[in-house]
């Protein structure tokens, strides 16, 4: 048994002892959690009782492979930026691709991003990059805070040293320095733009909370709306309310359904280099699935330096954007259709941009009849095929009526990257099984230090 998992059954242990099979100690946490308006519709944002671990060495790893990624993706992206043939591959919108080659004013192209990631033992992969910030950063620093002072992490704090993982201070370093590399000499008034929610959800809760902490430690912050803004006099605005600093929690495709890109004072205050946003349009490159073709293309990254090319080959999936063609997977040439249809079991089809009208399909999941269907599909509407990775599961203990029950949930490790700059990370917890559930969200991580 190694060391997580040995930590693990001595906590869930510790929650059938006599001390803790009373919950009172649970309702005093759900309680914690309504003072600091960590609930939704009277409800926990977190549904989980036990905290994720991760040992010094996986946090260690996970810091060191998610930098040096970064650092390749960034140098991907230069390439991007210069080869209109490269920039091809990525099959950007045209008003994606005009906004990209705006200049935003300061040369980090993702300030804050995330990398989706698995680890599993000594084992780790990096399946996904997201130029954004996951929901979890602020819910990190306040449900690490309260658990850390639960009744069964105290008792489990005295055989095991547990290190907390702050992560929203260097959230705000960051938002910071882009708006000083901006160019700007003054205290930074942000605004954190959202689409306008019909009801409240977990991301717009975490919204309106980190402006609240913004303005306590310094920067006025509001939530605002892409309707709300005015520029005016070379000022962007919601009503009085200056905004120096964009911190932008809207995708580019969404923003450019609903928007004239000609006339939106967001565009317009950008291109006129009067506001600051964090992340730039420019990073929506990096956005996309295909930019993980380009990253395991060795014709592509073929001069990278080689410990750069050695991490790629290690911690990234191989990738392929899905077409009637020849391509190279590992160390040999396939026709890729053919390849995909054979090896079904080994492959997940992902749409190449985030879109909620577009499935994903696991090939694991099918019979050879609908993969044959998906397959001619993804060819159609711009899919990648990826090698899967096998997710991470581990038991939780929710509190379900009163009663203690576990739950076989996947574990998805965000690790958040500020300035190219693994700081912190987050985990999200899914069900392991299809089926509805209201046991999704964050629980706080701690590092397990050793003994």
């Amino acid at each position: 048994m190694n060391q997580v998992d040995e930590a693990i059954a001595r906590y869930h242990k510790l929650l059938e002892t006599e001390q803790f099979r009373d919950l009172a100690w649970v309702e005093q946490l759900h309680q914690a959690m309504k003072a600091k308006h960590l609930d939704l519709s009277g409800k926990p944002v977190s549904a989980f009782l036990r905290p994720h671990f991760l040992t010094r060495r996986q946090y260690d790893a996970l810091q060191k492979g998610g930098e040096g990624l970064w650092t390749a993706i960034d140098r991907l992206r230069t390439m991007v930026l210069a080869d209109p043939a490269l920039l091809n591959r990525l099959d950007l919108l045209p008003g994606e691709r005009m906004l990209a080659e705006m200049n935003p004013g300061y040369k980090h192209f993702a300030v804050t991003s995330l990398l989706d990631s698995h680890i599993n033992n000594g084992a780790m992969r990096f399946s996904h990059f997201s130029a954004e910030t996951p929901v979890g950063v602020l819910y990190q620093d306040m449900l690490s805070d309260l658990f850390y002072d639960t009744a069964p992490v105290k008792e489990f704090r005295k055989r095991h040293k547990l290190s907390k993982i702050p992560s929203v201070k260097y959230l705000q370093s960051a938002l910071l320095k882009a708006f000083r590399d901006f160019g700007g000499r003054k205290t930074a008034q942000i605004g954190i733009l959202e689409f306008k929610q019909p009801f409240e959800t977990i991301e717009s809760r975490e919204h309106q909370l980190l402006a609240e902490y913004l303005t306590a430690h310094g920067n006025p912050a509001e939530v605002v709306s892409p309707e709300q803004l005015e520029y005016k006099n070379g000022v962007l605005r919601k009503g009085e309310f200056a905004i120096d600093v964009v911190y932008r929690r809207i995708r580019t495709q969404e923003f450019l359904v609903k928007y004239d890109l000609t006339v939106h004072p967001l565009v317009r205050a950008y291109r006129e280099g009067a506001v600051c946003l964090v992340n730039s349009f420019r990073s929506d490159i990096a956005q996309r699935k295909a930019m993980l073709d380009l990253l395991t293309d060795e014709t592509v990254i073929g001069k990278f330096p080689l410990a750069e090319r050695k991490a790629i080959r290690a911690l990234v999936p191989i990738t392929r954007v899905m077409s009637e063609r020849k391509v190279q997977w590992g160390s040999e040439t396939v026709d890729l259709l053919d390849f995909v249809l054979r090896n079904r079991e080994k492959l997940v089809l992902r749409p190449n941009s985030e879109s909620a009208e577009m499935s994903e399909f696991i090939g694991a999941s099918m019979d050879d009849v609908q993969w044959d269907r998906a397959c001619k599909r993804a060819i159609r509407e711009r899919y990648v095929v990826q090698e899967v990775v096998p997710p991470v599961t581990a038991k939780f203990p929710i509190s379900v009526y009163g009663m203690l029950e576990m739950k076989d949930m996947r574990v998805d490790v965000h690790p958040h990257v500020c300035i190219g700059k693994v700081h912190s990370c987050s985990s999200w917890l899914t069900p392991a099984t299809s089926g509805f559930s209201t046991a999704v969200g964050v629980t706080p991580t701690y590092i397990l230090e050793g003994k």
